[in-house]
C-alpha cells in the first residue's frame, strides 16, 4: 500500500512537471522559431551544428551575416541558442538593454566559466572595471614614462636586430612577452614585472582559461586556476604587504607611491577584497583581459606593417613630426592621426572575436523589428560581419590604412571611440573599461617599432590568414624579420 501511494505521489508530480514545462517550452521556442537560423535547427540535429561550431563559426556567423543584414539570426550552441543582431538599429537596442534584462556579466560566465577560471567576484563586485575607466586611465599620462621605457626595454631583450643583417622573430611569443611585461611595468611595478616566474604563470593563466573556457566540465582541468592563484600571490604578497606598511607609517601618500594598478586597487576595495587572494586574482584578471587580446591584435598590426610597406615613410614623418613638438610623451602620441587610423584600420580589417557585445537574456526582451527572445539565450552583434559590410566601409575588403583621417590628415574616429558601425571595444556604456590603456599602449609600441626598426615578412610571404576556433580569430603563426632603421 506504501509503495502504491508513493508511484501515485510520484506520477502526480511529473505530471505536474510536465504541465508546467510543456507550456514554457512552447513559449520559448515559439519566440526562437521566429528568428531565423543558420545550420540545423530541430532538437537533435541542432547539437551537430552545435559541435560543428568550433571548427565552422566563421562560416555560420558569415553566412547569417549576409542573408539576414539587418535582422536577426540564431545559431545552436550545446547549452544554449546564440541569437546575433546584424545593423546599426538592433545594435543600438542592445546597447540600450537594461542590465537586469540583457546580462554582459552573466554571459562572459557562460563563455569563459568566469566563475572558476577568474573568480565568482569578478562578477559580483567588478569594481575594477570602475578603477580602469576612471582613476587609471587618468593616470595614463602620469605612467606614460615608466610604459615606454619598459616597453623599450622589453623590445631590446627580445627583438635581437642588428644594423648590418635582419633578424627572424617568432612573431606571436615575442609580442606576448612585450605586452606583457610593459603592462605590468603599470599594473604592479618594477622590478616584479620583469620577474620570470611571474611572467610565466600570468602567461600560463591566460592559455588556461581560454582552454578552460573550451572544456571547463573536466572537472580536473578546474583545479588549475587555483594553483595558480596560490603562485601569484606568493609574488604580490610581499609587494602588497610593504606598500600597506608605508600607508600605515605615511597615510594615503609618501614619496615615490607607486601609480600603478595594483596600488589604485589597494585603495578602492573594500572589506574582503583588501586581502592578499583577492587582489592577486585581480591582477590575473588584469593580465588575462590585457594580454589575451592584445597581443592577438598587435600581431595583425605587425602583419599590417610587414606586408605594407607603402606606409612606414608617411608614419615615420607624422611620429617624428609629433615627437618634435610634443616629445615622448601621452599627447605626443595623441597627435600621431595616421598611426592611430592605421590600428583602427588593423582591427577592423582583422578583429580577434567574430561576435562581441555578448549578453545573457535575463527576461524576454524585443528588438524593436518586433522579434523577442526568451530567457537562457545568449545574445550579440556580428563584429565581423559589422566590419566587413560595405555599406558601412566603402570596399570593405581592402585594407585602408589612413581610412579614419580626412585629407587634412585629422581623425573621423579615434581607435577607442566605439560606434555601431565599429565594435572591436564593444559599444556604449558596456564597452571595454580598459580601451583607453590598450590604445596608448599599442599606439606607442607600433610607433617605436616604425622608429627603430625596418620590418618585413620572413620569406616575403604576404598577409597571413587567421585560423578560427569558436568566436575567436587566431592570428597565423608567422616568422617577422627585423633590421635596425635604415633610412
Amino acid at each position: 500500500m506504501a509503495d502504491d501511494l508513493r508511484i501515485m505521489a510520484l506520477a502526480l508530480v511529473g505530471a505536474v512537471v510536465i504541465l508546467l514545462v510543456i507550456p514554457w517550452y512552447r513559449t520559448r521556442y515559439r519566440m526562437l522559431g521566429a528568428i531565423p537560423s543558420v545550420g540545423y535547427t530541430t532538437p537533435l540535429l541542432s547539437y551537430i551544428t552545435a559541435f560543428q561550431f568550433k571548427a565552422k563559426g566563421e562560416a555560420l556567423l558569415r553566412e547569417g551575416s549576409r542573408k539576414y543584414k539587418p535582422g536577426l539570426f540564431k545559431v545552436a550552441m550545446l547549452d544554449h541558442w546564440l541569437v546575433v543582431a546584424t545593423g546599426r538599429e538592433l545594435i543600438e537596442d542592445l546597447r540600450r538593454a537594461p542590465d537586469d534584462v540583457l546580462s554582459m556579466g552573466e554571459a562572459t560566465n557562460c563563455f569563459y566559466q568566469t566563475k572558476y577560471t577568474l573568480g565568482p567576484e569578478m562578477i559580483t563586485n567588478p569594481y575594477h572595471k570602475q578603477v580602469l575607466q576612471s582613476q587609471f586611465t587618468r593616470n595614463l599620462v602620469t605612467i606614460f614614462d615608466a610604459m615606454r621605457e619598459e616597453l623599450i626595454a622589453s623590445c631590446e631583450e627580445m627583438i635581437p636586430a642588428k644594423a648590418d643583417g635582419w633578424v627572424t622573430v617568432p612573431s606571436k611569443q615575442t609580442l606576448q612577452y612585450i605586452l606583457l611585461r610593459t603592462s605590468n611595468r603599470v599594473f604592479v611595478g618594477a622590478p616584479t614585472c620583469r620577474d620570470k616566474e611571474y611572467q610565466r604563470l600570468n602567461l600560463e593563466f591566460t592559455a588556461d582559461v581560454a582552454e578552460s573556457s573550451r572544456r571547463i566540465n573536466r572537472f580536473p582541468d578546474l583545479m588549475k586556476p587555483w594553483a595558480i592563484f596560490r603562485r601569484e600571490m606568493e609574488h604580490l604578497k610581499p609587494v602588497i604587504e610593504e606598500r600597506r606598511r608605508k600607508m600605515a607609517e605615511y597615510g594615503s601618500d609618501w614619496k615615490d607611491k607607486p601609480k600603478d594598478l595594483l596600488m589604485l586597487l589597494m585603495e578602492t576595495a573594500t572589506k574582503e577584497e583588501q586581502s592578499v587572494e583577492h587582489l592577486s586574482r585581480r591582477m590575473l584578471h588584469m593580465n588575462f583581459a590585457a594580454v589575451h587580446g592584445s597581443a592577438r591584435t598587435f600581431t595583425h598590426v605587425l602583419y599590417r606593417l610587414a606586408t605594407s610597406p607603402e606606409y612606414v615613410d608617411p608614419l615615420r614623418r607624422e611620429i617624428e613630426t609629433a615627437v618634435a613638438s610634443e616629445g615622448w610623451t601621452k599627447a605626443g602620441v595623441s597627435k600621431m592621426r595616421k598611426l592611430d587610423s592605421f590600428v583602427r584600420e588593423s582591427l577592423r580589417a582583422n578583429g580577434i572575436n567574430l561576435i562581441t557585445m555578448k549578453r545573457l537574456v535575463l527576461k524576454p526582451f524585443t528588438f524593436s523589428n518586433g522579434m523577442t527572445v526568451p530567457p537562457g539565450t545568449i545574445v550579440s552583434c556580428a563584429q565581423k560581419g559589422t566590419h566587413a559590410d560595405s555599406d558601412n566601409y566603402p570596399h570593405a575588403e581592402v585594407f585602408d590604412g589612413f581610412r579614419f583621417v580626412d585629407e587634412t590628415g585629422m581623425s573621423r574616429q579615434e581607435l577607442a571611440t566605439t560606434t555601431p558601425e565599429f565594435l572591436t571595444f564593444g559599444h556604449g556604456r558596456l564597452a571595454c573599461p580598459g580601451r583607453f590603456f590598450a590604445a596608448t599602449l599599442l599606439k606607442t609600441m607600433l610607433a617605436h617599432i616604425i622608429v627603430t626598426y625596418d620590418v618585413k615578412m620572413e620569406g616575403g610571404q604576404g598577409f597571413p590568414p587567421d585560423s578560427y576556433i569558436s568566436n575567436s580569430a587566431i592570428p597565423a603563426s608567422a616568422g617577422v624579420m627585423f633590421r635596425k632603421r635604415q633610412g
